[in-house]
């Protein structure tokens, strides 16, 4: 049995472990690499026809993103995961494949007045959908045997809905070992969804920690700082714009708006309007709605048991359709627009800015982080004009920060999960910067006297000897951008046509030498 770490080591994003056990070849997760990343991650080391299953924590793009091109690539198998995990899954790797057709249609647009080749997608709608119809719902806290010598239970991560720490056994030859994941680990008190569970031993430890060397500022009056700026926008006539992500921190303002309205907390502006301006968002916001029984926190079904959606109101509108869009910014009631996405890169949210940032009576909100080289960003950062949409846009608005509550637990979130774990042989820390990974794991080391690592990618564990056997790979700093879409989605369709061609021995002479000149005849095509 083996474990190779891949992807979010000595990095954020990009999660992603390979595991060969019981006659099996599994992934934990197998996300997508965004913003700034510092190091080559190691490939899978099996073609995507070879890997009978995955298992996903939830459904953030770092964590799935990659499925679609799995399965583009030849994975027939399941993917495991919590019921709400499947239900997001449904429409966000939908929505990405969406963003790479867009995007590589606008590029090719744009190049070929350049003379540029045309640009492929990473990964089409087909293959999302291919991928979605292998999601295997489950519940949390119920054992599942994946097969003979596996067995997996989802645990409540508290992240987002759906979230989860992944319990893993191998018995292979009489010999068991447990693995944990922790996924991504929630923060306390969040709004909707519950406070992490924990879980109480394992052998060995695969644990995230994003902001292993800080402790977040809780939240002062959210509510009430909330309101204030509000009313003060109303007041002079304005609009509050509300660039948003539309999945998990949609939902949390939807929350607290309901609570702003129940307690009349906004004056002489009586049932004012609040657009979500998001397609996604609005099927994010049922799916959260579908699944409160079992992902709502104590506090949230409360509303639920006295017959109240704690996530809607009078006043709250939905617009779908494009049409429905544009006509928000030609009604001058003042109003809360929240669309995507959230630091203003794509989608709405860019079309709503461009008819509210020139407007002094206005207020554009941001309620979570502004990644480097983003329009959001500029904005927060005090950009005097902006571009969008080829014009240049004077920004007279009042630009704000409500610091929202943290999706991840902070340094005493972590120490809190870790300390329930008992018996772990070794630790290792992922899912963050290089220097914090290193920081944190000494921290481990010191504070709590285990044995942990923050490997790289390519660093391989004996599961059940518990030893190293490639312990420290050199990493590899990125010189490039990588590999295009299009060279990824060739390479994926090699790993295809590989297991094509590895199963096709028990095809007749005929069949054999007709799939032979087909191939030679395409080596061909492309060698002249």
């Amino acid at each position: 049995m083996k474990l190779i770490f891949l992807g979010a080591t000595h990095e954020v994003t990009g999660s992603c472990t390979y595991i060969e056990g019981c006659g099996k070849k599994f992934l934990v997760d197998f996300g997508m690499e965004q913003g700034i990343n510092y190091f080559e991650n190691e490939k899978v080391p099996c073609p995507p026809s070879a890997i009978d299953f995955v298992l996903l924590t939830h459904a953030h793009i770092d964590h799935s993103g990659l499925l679609p091109l799995l399965y583009a690539g030849g994975f027939a198998g399941k993917i495991h995961a919590t019921k709400a995990t499947c239900n997001l899954c449904s429409i966000m790797l939908r929505d990405s494949a969406h963003i790479q057709e867009f995007e590589a249609e606008w590029r090719s647009r744009k190049g070929k007045r350049k003379g540029n080749q045309e640009v492929e997608p990473l990964y089409t709608m087909a293959d999302a959908e291919g991928a979605i119809a292998c999601f295997e719902p489950h519940e949390y806290d119920k054992d599942i045997d994946i097969c003979e010598g596996i067995k997996v239970r989802y645990t409540d991560a508290g992240h987002l809905l759906g979230s989860s720490s992944i319990e893993l056994w191998l018995t292979e030859d009489g010999e068991t070992r447990k693995l944990l994941f922790s996924g991504d680990i929630g923060n306390h008190n969040q709004p909707l969804i519950r406070d992490p569970q924990y879980i109480d031993e394992a052998d060995y430890v695969v644990m995230e920690a994003t902001y292993g060397n800080r402790r977040h500022e809780p939240p002062k009056n959210y509510t009430e700082t909330f309101a204030e700026i509000i009313q003060k926008t109303f007041d002079r006539g304005g609009n509050v714009v509300i660039p948003s992500f539309a999945v998990g921190r949609t939902q949390e303002l939807l929350y607290f708006l309901r609570q702003i309205k129940e307690e009349n907390m906004i004056k002489n502006h009586a049932n004012f309007p609040v657009y979500v301006d998001s397609p996604l968002a609005i099927e994010a916001t049922r799916i959260f709605n579908e699944n409160k029984e079992s992902c709502f926190d104590g506090e949230a079904l409360e509303y639920v048991n006295k017959g109240i959606n704690p996530i809607s109101f009078d006043g709250l509108k939905l617009a779908t359709t494009s049409d429905e869009s544009r006509a928000i910014n030609f009604d001058s009631v003042p109003k809360i627009i929240i669309s995507a996405s959230g630091m203003c890169e794509a989608g709405r949210i860019k079309h709503h800015l461009k008819h509210n940032l020139w407007k002094p009576e206005n207020t554009v909100l941001f309620v979570g982080y502004q990644a480097l080289n983003t329009l959001g960003r500029s904005l927060v950062e005090g950009a005097k004009t902006v571009k969008l949409f080829g014009e240049e846009i004077s920004v007279k608005a009042e630009i704000l920060v409500l610091a929202g509550i943290s999706g991840h637990a902070d340094v005493d979130g972590l120490n809190a999960w870790i300390s329930h774990v008992k018996g772990a042989k070794k630790v290792f820390v992922n899912h963050s910067e290089a220097s914090i990974a290193d920081e944190f794991t000494a921290h481990l080391k010191n504070d709590f006297r285990l044995d942990a690592y923050a490997p790289y990618s390519g660093a391989q564990l004996d599961i059940l000897t518990g030893e190293f056997v490639n312990a420290a790979p050199i990493p590899v700093e990125k010189k490039s951008k990588g590999y295009s879409p299009s060279y990824q989605r060739l390479v994926a369709s090699l790993e295809r046509l590989t297991a094509l061609v590895n199963r096709s021995s028990g095809l007749t002479n005929k069949e054999l030498a007709k799939m032979t000149d087909t191939l030679n005849n395409l080596c061909s095509k492309w060698e002249d």
